[in-house]
């Protein structure tokens, strides 16, 4: 964050001159040339001698506000600020299209766009009308980006769980921190039984894989299947949608070791290049861990690679408290720091030749080294999306460098989000997606802002001469880290409103952290990544990445130690709305480059009132009907298992802010008290029961007979049982069964008060008009109301049965990997 990048920065927002007012613009609809009012105004009405008082007055008033808005609106134009609204409105078309209750045709997305674009040329003398007509068309475009993505993915999900035995061919190989194998397959066919309706891709893990199994070996072994797992509670991660656009058609677990066969069908081209490139990234992984053992370098395979699932999940959490995890995400300062160090070596390594830099453009040279060392990169990093987006911008600036052109860091970053928006618009919903250009954008825009200020006012003097190199030293790092303090303050701002919004978490001590250990990626890991890869192909790699790992400890070690006295990190659920104001106020601030940037203020006033004002959550189901979580009033929450999913309480108590976990004691119903202050769930073998301060009693029964045993006292049932109708018709207690959890996904319940006292009002995660990603749920047998399937009982001993339905959780492996692309 030198002063030169500042400066260049600024330069560019400062390029055009929007002082020339006089030039005809399409805002000058009224002023004639020369300067003089428009026909029928005097000066005095203009504001040329502005009256202070009455009417007159707030005439004149009104007119310098036109005339503010008038220079504003221009500067915005030649600066070519409209740019960079086109991928926001094909941003804002595609939430829209994914975030509807309903799956719309072709046919009217179609036409909209051919009716809007009659309408923008058909209105040519129009200027303000166009640009509202293209927005328009821009947003339909983007909705239509969405329904093409979606009907060209048409991935088929599994309905319901199930055994059976696969052949396939792996596409890829995971090694877990549990030491599990996770593994990526293209089903080739399956038996015993044969699934009509096959999923063309699932992952599935398993104890130990035979040697030598690769990405492009063929499998087979038996597996239990499970349908792609939906919201945890409502508006929150939808696995469904995420396995959907990934092309995961179920996951699950090897019930034994998987076999390595021999396939007949030859693989396809694309299907070789495919295992090739994963291959590559395995024995990339494999040499950095062979240098590097333990969680070290799990981390530095995740920088060199992207291959983060072996990396420990105490790591994991202590990065996420300390927002230190997009370090782990290969991004622009990856990226950047990659394309530097290349470029810097090799115009130290042409230095060393002066006769042939002197005849020679060494620049563009490094830079075409750079392009291709950074392609490079992206290809065997995974090619994600905060990849992708710093590939993209970084590779514009290095092609205008090829070509004697200017690159302007705003529109590269309009560029490479129209560039994701178009080719995979289902990213926009995403955290990788939103965090990572909404931290870039507020960068850039920063720095702009602050180029220009430093242009307005004093410059600063260079250091005197007699200074000495203890002070010229000093005053440079002081220099850094003001600047690494405002990059980490100002991306952390940007990004805290997506982390909340998706984690319900926030860094406290994130400043703190970024400032402490970004010198050390950039000084130490990642030179000596860069130094490593190079000097793979001839075997020296080994000393150059142990000192990546020393520096990877350091970093550990000081995200760990502050993790641990981290005040807070959990924040709870924010309203969809307040998220809504606050982006839009976001992209103002931005993107904005004069005092249009202030239309952003009430916006952001409106978003605090809305998080201000936000329900808390009282009670969460889960989508299996077997876990449920109540609140408490001293910030408990209770739950009625023993033993509850994990991943699920962990996303559910940051949601609801609690303090500790109630684990369900055992009493029978008939020991509730009729009026209690407050009791945790207490359980039987078939029935548990919670009280809370508001005199609400909510119940959980394994069958329908248990749960008629409440209808008398409880305002809410919980029946994990599909084929259950509601025992309670006369008493009238709110019933939600297994069937409708399976249809619908997990409920979060509020109580409202009424007349009778306080009533549960219940919010599915699912609506029930089945988006493409959760069509596959009307097949499950919950959905369907049948019990669960139950194997036929073999004689021969040693005979199992299938598990059980009820006990079904979310795939810990698929939940984890979710819950770490920040």
């Amino acid at each position: 964050m030198g002063d030169d990048n500042a400066k260049e920065i600024g330069d560019e927002r400062s390029q055009f001159d929007a002082r020339l007012l006089d030039r005809p613009m399409p805002f000058d609809r009224e002023a004639p040339a020369g300067g003089e009012p428009p026909p029928g105004r005097t000066r005095e009405t203009t504001g040329a001698e502005p009256h202070r008082y009455g009417y007159a007055g707030a005439r004149a008033a009104f007119a310098r506000l036109r005339t503010s808005i008038r220079e504003a609106a221009i500067t915005e134009w030649e600066r070519g600020t409209l740019f960079l609204f086109v991928p926001v409105c094909l941003s804002v078309g595609a939430l829209a299209y994914f975030h509807i209750s309903w799956e719309p045709p072709f046919a009217p997305l179609l036409s909209g766009v051919v009716a809007l674009s009659a309408a923008y040329f058909l209105a040519r003398s129009k200027f303000l009308l166009r640009i509202v007509l293209l927005a328009a068309l821009l947003v339909v475009a983007g909705a239509l980006a969405g329904k093409f993505e979606t009907w060209r993915a048409a991935t088929k999900m599994l309905g319901t769980d199930i055994t059976t035995r696969i052949v396939g061919r792996v596409v890829t190989v995971e090694h877990q921190a549990s030491g599990r194998v996770r593994l990526t397959i293209d089903l080739v066919s399956t038996s015993r039984p044969h699934l009509r309706y096959a999923p063309d891709r699932i992952r599935a893990s398993a104890r130990t894989i035979p040697p030598g199994m690769q990405p492009g070996s063929g499998v087979e072994g038996v597996v239990h299947l499970f349908p792609p797992s939906g919201p945890l509670r409502p508006s929150s991660y939808d696995f469904s949608f995420r396995s959907y656009f990934d092309g995961l058609g179920a996951s699950g677990f090897f019930l034994t070791n998987p076999k390595s066969i021999s396939l007949a069908a030859p693989p396809t081209l694309y299907e070789r290049t495919a295992a090739g490139i994963a291959r590559l990234r395995n024995a990339l992984a494999d040499r950095v861990r062979a240098a590097v053992p333990g969680p070290n370098g799990e981390i530095g395979a995740a920088l060199v690679a992207g291959i983060e699932s072996g990396i420990p999940d105490d790591i994991n959490e202590a990065l996420r408290i300390t927002g230190l995890a997009h370090v782990l995400s290969i991004s622009g300062l990856h990226m950047a720091l990659a394309a530097g160090i290349v470029i810097v070596f090799m115009r130290l390594g042409f230095a060393l030749f002066p006769s042939f830099s002197s005849r020679h453009p060494t620049k563009k040279y490094a830079a075409a080294v750079a392009l291709a060392a950074i392609a490079f990169y992206l290809l065997i990093s995974g090619a994600g999306v905060a990849t992708e987006r710093s590939f993209i911008m970084l590779a514009i600036m290095l092609v205008a460098v090829l070509f004697d052109r200017a690159a302007i860091s705003m529109r590269n970053f309009a560029l490479a989000a129209l560039a994701v928006v178009v080719s995979a618009p289902h990213e926009i919903v995403g955290p990788s997606f939103q965090m990572s250009f909404a931290a870039t954008a507020a960068l850039i825009s920063a720095y702009a802002a602050w180029g220009e200020w430093r242009q307005r006012g004093q410059r600063r003097a260079p250091p005197p001469q007699s200074a000495s190199y203890l002070w010229r030293g000093g005053s440079a790092t002081v220099r850094h880290f003001v600047g690494l303090a405002a990059t980490s303050l100002v991306a952390g701002t940007a990004t805290a409103l997506f982390a909340a919004w998706h984690f319900q978490r926030v860094s406290p001590l994130g400043l703190v952290a970024n400032l402490a250990t970004m010198p050390i990626i950039s000084a130490i890991v990642m030179p000596f990544l860069v130094l490593g890869l190079v000097l793979m192909p001839f075997g020296l790699d080994g000393a150059a990445f142990a000192i990546m790992g020393k520096g990877i400890g350091l970093f550990t070690e000081i995200a760990v130690a502050l993790s641990k006295h981290s005040p807070f990190d959990a924040i709870g659920i924010l309203p969809g709305s307040a998220v809504v104001f606050l982006t839009m106020a976001l992209v103002i601030l931005t993107l904005a480059t004069t005092w249009f940037r202030i239309a952003a203020l009430p916006l952001i006033a409106i978003g605090i009132a809305l998080i201000a004002r936000r329900p808390a959550p009282e009670l969460f189901v889960s989508e299996d009907a077997s876990l449920v979580a109540l609140k408490l009033s001293d910030g408990r929450v209770t739950v009625n298992r023993k033993r509850p999913n994990g991943f699920t309480m962990e996303d559910w108590a940051r949601a609801m802010m609690a303090t500790a976990i109630v684990k369900p004691g055992a009493t029978t119903a008939s020991a509730i008290p009729k009026a209690a202050p407050e009791v945790p769930f207490a359980c039987t073998k078939t029935l548990c029961v919670a009280w809370n301060a508001k005199g609400v009693v909510i119940a959980h029964a394994a069958t329908e007979k248990a749960a008629g045993n409440v209808c008398a006292i409880a305002s809410l049932i919980v029946i994990d049982d599909a084929t259950a109708n509601d025992p309670c018709i006369a008493s009238g207690p709110v019933i939600i069964t297994k069937r409708d959890l399976a249809r619908y996904g997990a409920a979060v319940v509020t109580f409202e008060e009424t007349a009778k006292g306080f009533q549960p009002t219940v919010e599915y995660s699912i609506e029930k008009h089945y988006r493409p990603w959760h069509a596959e749920r009307t097949y499950s047998r919950a959905a369907r109301g049948l019990p669960p399937y139950q194997r036929r009982q073999r004689s021969e001993k040693g005979s199992h049965k299938n598990p059980p339905y009820r006990d079904r959780q979310p795939h810990e492996s698929s939940l984890t990997h979710a819950a770490s692309t920040q």
